[in-house]
């Protein structure tokens, strides 16, 4: 596996997201068929790379953790329930494995000295408090989801989530306006699609909890 450099960051541009090919890669390797898992592996192992080593693994550590997650992945093939959750289970195998081989290296670190544990002399930097790429592509997806579902609402109700989306503290007269809709009649419309939107969101089975 060639390594990824630090400014090879997948971009998640296509229309079919990267979520969407790591459910049909799952769902083909179940079915005994290889090609779609070998090229996720490709394309979604950069992603991996970049985010064990935003967690503080060194260079030639990150290319060990990134393949046991692969592996991890083909041992629980079987056992992931929603096949859209599959790169967000990655994502979390690879920062758990990530979080624990910085501490064996920090407590190997302080065997070797002989710091005292409230020191952090040669102890790995903490991840950067900048937005990761994982989290970029998690965004994506749940953006992507809620867009979806807001596309099979009534053109009514779109209209009207868009414009109160627009501001902090809408103004409700404008978009009366613009909608011509009852002024009294706004919050509770706007209840009503809320409620619309969160049964579509439901009924696409749109999963982003932990695996």
């Amino acid at each position: 596996m060639s390594r990824p450099t630090d400014e090879q960051v997948p971009t998640g541009e296509s229309e079919e997201s990267l979520g969407d090919r790591g459910a049909f890669a799952l769902l083909e390797y179940r079915e005994g068929r290889t090609h779609a898992f070998e090229a996720f592996v490709r394309e979604a192992t950069p992603l991996l790379w970049h985010t064990v080593r935003a967690q503080g693994v060194d260079r030639e550590q990150a290319d060990d953790l990134v393949q046991t997650v692969w592996v991890a992945l083909v041992r629980n093939a079987t056992t992931i329930k929603e096949p859209h959750a599959v790169l967000k289970w990655l994502l979390i195998t690879a920062k758990r494995a990530s979080w624990e081989a910085v501490r064996r290296h920090r407590d190997e670190a302080r065997r070797r000295t002989e710091l005292p544990d409230d020191t952090d002399e040669g102890i790995p930097e903490l991840p950067s408090s900048a937005p990761s790429p994982e989290a970029e592509v998690l965004g994506n997806e749940r953006d992507r989801g809620l867009w979806q579902a807001m596309a099979r609402l009534p053109e009514r109700c779109q209209k009207l989530l868009r414009l109160v989306s627009l501001a902090d503290r809408p103004d409700y007269k404008a978009i009366s306006a613009a909608t011509g809709m009852p002024v009294g009649s706004i919050g509770s419309t706007r209840g009503r699609c809320l409620a619309k939107l969160r049964d579509i969101i439901d009924d696409q089975g749109e999963s982003w909890e932990t695996p």
